[in-house]
Protein backbone atom coordinates (compact mmCIF):
# COMPACT_ATOMS: atom_id res chain seq x y z
CA UNK A 1 0.00 0.00 0.00
CA UNK A 2 0.82 3.82 0.47
CA UNK A 3 0.19 7.09 1.66
CA UNK A 4 -2.55 9.14 0.34
CA UNK A 5 -3.36 11.14 3.64
CA UNK A 6 -0.81 13.01 5.78
CA UNK A 7 -2.81 11.62 8.67
CA UNK A 8 -1.50 7.86 8.39
CA UNK A 9 -4.50 6.60 5.53
CA UNK A 10 -2.77 4.35 3.19
CA UNK A 11 -4.64 2.65 0.09
CA UNK A 12 -4.11 -1.10 -1.05
CA UNK A 13 -5.61 -3.73 -2.48
CA UNK A 14 -8.76 -5.72 -0.20
CA UNK A 15 -7.07 -8.98 -1.39
CA UNK A 16 -4.12 -7.92 0.61
CA UNK A 17 -5.41 -7.12 3.97
CA UNK A 18 -8.94 -9.64 3.90
CA UNK A 19 -8.58 -12.53 6.34
CA UNK A 20 -5.54 -10.78 8.30
CA UNK A 21 -5.45 -11.20 12.05
CA UNK A 22 -2.97 -8.57 12.39
CA UNK A 23 -1.37 -6.02 10.13
CA UNK A 24 1.22 -3.96 10.11
CA UNK A 25 2.80 -1.91 8.28
CA UNK A 26 6.91 -0.99 8.12
CA UNK A 27 7.91 2.64 6.84
CA UNK A 28 11.62 2.87 4.46
CA UNK A 29 12.83 4.78 7.34
CA UNK A 30 12.25 1.83 9.78
CA UNK A 31 9.50 2.77 11.74
CA UNK A 32 7.00 -0.27 12.04
CA UNK A 33 3.33 0.73 12.85
CA UNK A 34 0.29 -1.46 13.67
CA UNK A 35 -2.43 -1.12 11.61
CA UNK A 36 -6.06 -1.11 11.64
CA UNK A 37 -8.60 -1.48 8.75
CA UNK A 38 -11.00 1.37 8.05
CA UNK A 39 -12.64 0.42 5.38
CA UNK A 40 -12.61 -2.63 2.16
CA UNK A 41 -14.58 -3.62 -1.14
CA UNK A 42 -14.31 -6.97 -2.80
CA UNK A 43 -16.19 -5.76 -5.55
CA UNK A 44 -13.31 -3.33 -6.62
CA UNK A 45 -10.49 -5.11 -4.77
CA UNK A 46 -9.48 -2.09 -2.60
CA UNK A 47 -8.98 -1.43 0.75
CA UNK A 48 -7.93 1.76 3.38
CA UNK A 49 -5.87 0.89 6.59
CA UNK A 50 -4.51 3.80 8.95
CA UNK A 51 -1.48 4.45 11.11
CA UNK A 52 -0.54 6.41 13.45
CA UNK A 53 2.78 8.10 12.43
CA UNK A 54 5.27 9.02 14.32
CA UNK A 55 7.31 10.91 11.68
CA UNK A 56 6.31 12.69 8.86
CA UNK A 57 5.31 10.73 5.95
CA UNK A 58 5.25 11.13 1.95
CA UNK A 59 2.37 10.39 0.61
CA UNK A 60 1.76 9.81 -3.23
CA UNK A 61 -1.15 12.39 -4.71
CA UNK A 62 -3.57 11.04 -7.04
CA UNK A 63 -3.52 11.84 -10.46
CA UNK A 64 -6.15 11.11 -13.10
CA UNK A 65 -6.25 8.15 -14.95
CA UNK A 66 -8.77 8.97 -17.21
CA UNK A 67 -6.25 10.62 -18.65
CA UNK A 68 -3.71 8.26 -19.53
CA UNK A 69 -2.59 7.12 -23.63
CA UNK A 70 -1.51 4.05 -24.23
CA UNK A 71 2.24 4.38 -24.36
CA UNK A 72 2.16 6.60 -21.54
CA UNK A 73 5.25 5.94 -19.16
CA UNK A 74 4.33 3.97 -16.14
CA UNK A 75 6.45 2.96 -12.65
CA UNK A 76 5.20 0.81 -10.66
CA UNK A 77 6.41 0.25 -7.06
CA UNK A 78 6.12 -2.88 -4.62
CA UNK A 79 7.47 -5.38 -2.55
CA UNK A 80 7.56 -8.50 -4.35
CA UNK A 81 8.83 -11.75 -2.81
CA UNK A 82 9.06 -10.39 0.69
CA UNK A 83 10.59 -13.68 1.70
CA UNK A 84 13.67 -12.41 -0.26
CA UNK A 85 13.27 -8.95 1.10
CA UNK A 86 13.10 -7.06 -2.04
CA UNK A 87 10.99 -4.19 -0.74
CA UNK A 88 10.70 -0.88 -2.08
CA UNK A 89 11.34 -1.99 -5.72
CA UNK A 90 10.84 0.36 -8.90
CA UNK A 91 9.92 -0.91 -11.84
CA UNK A 92 9.47 0.69 -15.01
CA UNK A 93 6.97 -0.03 -18.02
CA UNK A 94 4.17 1.73 -20.60
CA UNK A 95 0.42 1.76 -20.38
CA UNK A 96 -0.17 -1.17 -22.62
CA UNK A 97 -3.92 -0.91 -22.23
CA UNK A 98 -6.91 0.90 -20.59
CA UNK A 99 -10.56 -0.43 -19.94
CA UNK A 100 -9.31 -4.08 -19.12
CA UNK A 101 -12.38 -6.77 -18.16
CA UNK A 102 -13.85 -9.74 -17.97
CA UNK A 103 -10.62 -10.97 -16.40
CA UNK A 104 -10.58 -13.74 -14.01
CA UNK A 105 -8.34 -14.25 -11.23
CA UNK A 106 -9.90 -17.20 -9.21
CA UNK A 107 -11.91 -16.69 -6.24
CA UNK A 108 -10.70 -13.11 -5.37
CA UNK A 109 -11.87 -11.67 -8.81
CA UNK A 110 -13.52 -8.29 -8.33
CA UNK A 111 -16.76 -7.38 -10.20
CA UNK A 112 -16.13 -3.99 -11.05
CA UNK A 113 -13.19 -3.85 -13.54
CA UNK A 114 -11.80 -0.98 -15.34
CA UNK A 115 -8.01 -2.02 -15.57
CA UNK A 116 -5.09 -0.72 -16.60
CA UNK A 117 -2.46 -2.95 -18.50
CA UNK A 118 1.13 -2.39 -18.05
CA UNK A 119 4.37 -3.80 -18.77
CA UNK A 120 5.69 -2.84 -15.59
CA UNK A 121 7.16 -5.68 -13.73
CA UNK A 122 4.46 -6.83 -11.20
CA UNK A 123 4.87 -9.96 -9.20
CA UNK A 124 3.50 -11.17 -5.90
CA UNK A 125 3.76 -8.59 -3.29
CA UNK A 126 3.51 -5.86 -5.49
CA UNK A 127 -0.54 -5.87 -4.82
CA UNK A 128 -1.43 -2.30 -3.54
CA UNK A 129 1.54 -0.86 -4.31
CA UNK A 130 1.41 2.53 -6.27
CA UNK A 131 1.37 2.49 -10.16
CA UNK A 132 2.72 6.65 -10.83
CA UNK A 133 3.19 8.49 -14.02
CA UNK A 134 6.32 10.54 -14.84
CA UNK A 135 5.62 13.65 -12.17
CA UNK A 136 4.93 11.24 -9.45
CA UNK A 137 1.09 10.89 -9.57
CA UNK A 138 -0.90 7.54 -8.46
CA UNK A 139 -2.51 6.46 -10.83
CA UNK A 140 -3.14 3.38 -10.08
CA UNK A 141 -3.11 0.75 -7.65
CA UNK A 142 -1.17 -2.02 -8.73
CA UNK A 143 -3.57 -5.56 -8.52
CA UNK A 144 -2.82 -8.47 -10.49
CA UNK A 145 -1.02 -10.56 -13.58
CA UNK A 146 -1.84 -12.93 -16.27
CA UNK A 147 0.87 -15.42 -15.66
CA UNK A 148 1.20 -19.03 -16.79
CA UNK A 149 4.22 -19.12 -14.22
CA UNK A 150 2.59 -17.05 -11.46
CA UNK A 151 5.40 -14.08 -11.66
CA UNK A 152 5.57 -11.31 -14.68
CA UNK A 153 5.59 -11.69 -17.93
CA UNK A 154 5.28 -8.09 -18.93
CA UNK A 155 1.10 -8.64 -18.40
CA UNK A 156 -0.13 -6.61 -15.34
CA UNK A 157 -3.33 -4.94 -14.11
CA UNK A 158 -4.09 -1.51 -11.89
CA UNK A 159 -7.29 -0.19 -10.72
CA UNK A 160 -7.76 3.23 -11.93
CA UNK A 161 -7.10 5.75 -9.59
CA UNK A 162 -10.21 7.44 -10.28
CA UNK A 163 -12.12 4.17 -9.79
CA UNK A 164 -10.39 4.08 -6.59
CA UNK A 165 -11.01 7.82 -6.22
CA UNK A 166 -14.93 7.32 -6.25
CA UNK A 167 -14.95 4.76 -3.01
CA UNK A 168 -11.63 5.92 -1.22
CA UNK A 169 -14.41 8.51 1.01
CA UNK A 170 -17.35 5.50 1.26
CA UNK A 171 -14.47 3.24 2.79
CA UNK A 172 -13.48 6.19 4.93
CA UNK A 173 -16.84 7.16 6.19
CA UNK A 174 -18.65 4.06 7.06
CA UNK A 175 -16.32 0.88 6.35
CA UNK A 176 -17.77 -0.35 3.04
CA UNK A 177 -19.21 1.56 -0.57
CA UNK A 178 -22.63 1.98 -0.67
CA UNK A 179 -24.44 1.46 -4.08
Amino acid sequence: GFFFREDGYILTNNHVVKNASELVVRTASGYEYPAKLVGSDPLTDLAVIKVEPEEKVTIIPFGNSDDLKVGDWAIAIGNPFPQQGLDRTVTVGVISAKGRSNLRFGDETPRFQNYIQTDASINPGNSGGPLINLRGECIGVNAAISSPTGSSVGIGFAIPINMARAVVPDLIASGKVSR
